[in-house]
């Protein structure tokens, strides 16, 4: 009875297999790869993660960034690197204890290192692939080649905050240049006003809990690509800076070992939307996408600047990966944790010594009034 099925197998054509592989998603496509022989030599097909990566990465539908790919090894290989997210479990290594003080007064050269100009890195190596969906329906797609202001001869770049404000650069020939809206006929819920907005939450709680965001940044030279981004949010802030603003906001740990004194770095990626329209105005609730960015903080919250910025990313390209979403978010929130303790120490070692200034000028004063008596 166990030999039927597989002699039934083996009387259907590679076509009928082919057929049936290429209607599946990433995950369950590699599952049927490992189910048998057959499968598995169909799966090797780059024309079935060819399809695979479009459907996830709208994005990778541009010539441009298919012909990218092939140079980096494939869609097979592409999807095997950006599918997984980054995982940082150094993080558990770091504790405050193990922070060093530096000096006020060093300056950014000092702190950062001198710019080795034998090290064989440059901006014009990487492109970001952005794509972002909500409730499943991809609403914004990007290419940035290479990073923006970054090969002035001034060296402006490297000694200043790293930051990719992703909707001010226009991709290269890309037609989907434009404004970005999300409204109810995308599933936004209706709102009537603000003011209720503020009561309920309706529309932030929608908006948190539907947006994707890919992020995904390939290094040209070194053929290695990863995905940046958290893919669910991480947290955000309602109404902020104005009445009308969301920000929500996605990311990953990244590693900064021999890069910074602090180890480990965050990739902040902020996504905000305004609020353009609401029902109570004659039009359907309309959201617009005005921020998409990306920038590295340290422990301590400060930018890290664009040399150092490059070597953090080029070495995440290549860290630990996983596709379990909880083992990612815990390693983000490992990190939320340690920089909290980080800050508590440092604010109770700064209450410590202004107490000790305080007690050591009292006791001059006191010596000084002794001598003078």
């Amino acid at each position: 009875m166990s030999v039927a099925p597989v002699e039934s197998m083996a009387s259907l054509s590679s076509d009928i297999f082919y057929d049936i592989l290429r209607r599946l998603d990433g995950p369950t496509l590699a599952c049927a790869a490992c189910a048998c022989a057959a499968f598995c030599s169909i799966s090797k097909e780059e024309r079935l993660w060819e399809n695979v990566c479009s459907s996830m990465w709208p994005s990778t539908n541009r010539e441009d960034v298919k012909s990218l790919i092939s140079m980096i090894g494939g869609f097979r290989k592409f999807y095997g690197d950006c599918f997984p997210l980054i995982v940082n479990k150094e993080v558990s290594e770091y504790r405050c204890n193990d922070f060093v003080e530096y000096p006020n007064d060093w300056t950014e050269a000092e702190y950062y290192g001198e710019m080795d100009e034998s090290e064989s890195i440059s901006p014009s190596d990487f492109v970001s692939i952005v794509d972002i969906r909500y409730k499943d329906k991809p609403i914004c797609s990007k290419v940035l080649w290479g990073l923006p202001n970054a090969n002035g001869s001034d060296g402006w770049f490297y000694n200043c905050p790293f930051r990719i404000d992703l909707l001010t650069y226009a991709a290269r020939d890309d037609d989907s240049e434009g404004e970005v809206t999300l409204s109810v006929s995308d599933g936004l819920p209706p709102i009537t006003s603000m003011e209720k907005e503020r009561k309920d939450g309706k529309l932030w709680r929608e908006l948190r809990d539907g947006l994707r965001l890919s992020w995904i940044v390939v290094n040209k030279k070194i053929k290695q690509a990863a995905n940046l981004a958290s893919w669910s949010p991480l947290g955000g802030q309602r109404h902020w800076p104005t009445d009308k603003d969301f920000v929500i906001r996605f990311g990953s740990i990244l590693p900064a070992k021999d890069i910074l004194p602090c180890q480990v770095v965050e990739c902040i990626l902020i996504m905000k939307f305004r609020v353009i329209h609401t029902e109570g105005e004659g039009v359907q609730t309309t959201l617009k996408l005005t921020e998409l960015s990306m920038q590295l903080e340290d422990m301590e919250g400060a930018h890290v600047n664009g040399r150092n910025s490059l070597l953090i990313l080029k070495e995440a390209l290549s860290c630990r990966r996983s596709k379990n979403y909880s083992e990612v978010v815990e390693s983000c929130h490992l990190y939320s944790k340690v920089q909290s303790e980080l800050k508590e120490e440092k604010m109770r070692n700064e209450s410590r010594l202004d107490r000790l200034c305080i007690l050591s000028g009292i006791t001059v004063f006191a010596i000084f009034w002794f001598y003078i008596l």
